[in-house]
């Protein structure tokens, strides 16, 4: 249950963020079947000016190199099976407690599509008009603190 409101808290501060209602909720908890198997993306968006779908998980604690495997695949799942052939490679967001950058740096090094874990890579790999089209890890984590404050 604490997962679902962590997932409507962000879900509602990425609504209020996305500057001129141009990211839209595709769903929460969405269902993905590859090969007779199930898997669930925390938030699935599509950014309308940016033409691209953007997928979000919601970690606890530290940062963990499987999560950058899970995010990839996740953004492989989406281009192939959802996107539009004219749409732009999905964004991958990583949303952690904790990381080490360090630990960051070498599970993105060769990765392709854009991802980005907290604030460590959103502005290292993200092209600079993807950048201001979405709200920083800044406003995320504040606005999630802030949530986390009135509990």
């Amino acid at each position: 249950m604490n997962e679902l409101i962590n997932i409507n808290n962000y879900q509602n501060l990425l609504k209020k963020k996305s500057s001129k209602k141009e990211l839209v909720l595709i769903g929460k908890k969405y269902k993905l079947k590859v090969s007779d198997k199930i898997f669930y993306i925390d938030l699935l968006f599509y950014h309308l000016k940016l033409r691209s779908y953007v997928v979000i998980e919601l970690k606890k604690g530290e940062f963990k190199p499987s999560y950058s495997g899970q995010i990839n695949f996740y953004c492989s799942v989406v281009d192939d099976v959802l996107a539009h052939k004219d749409d732009n490679p999905t964004i991958g967001l990583i949303l952690c407690q904790e990381k080490d950058e360090i630990v960051a740096e070498y599970s993105l090094r060769n990765m392709s599509q854009p991802i980005g874990i907290s604030e460590y890579e959103l502005t290292e790999a993200l092209p600079k008009e993807f950048i201001s089209s979405l709200p920083t890890i800044e406003m995320l984590e504040n606005e999630f603190a802030q949530t986390e404050e009135k509990k």
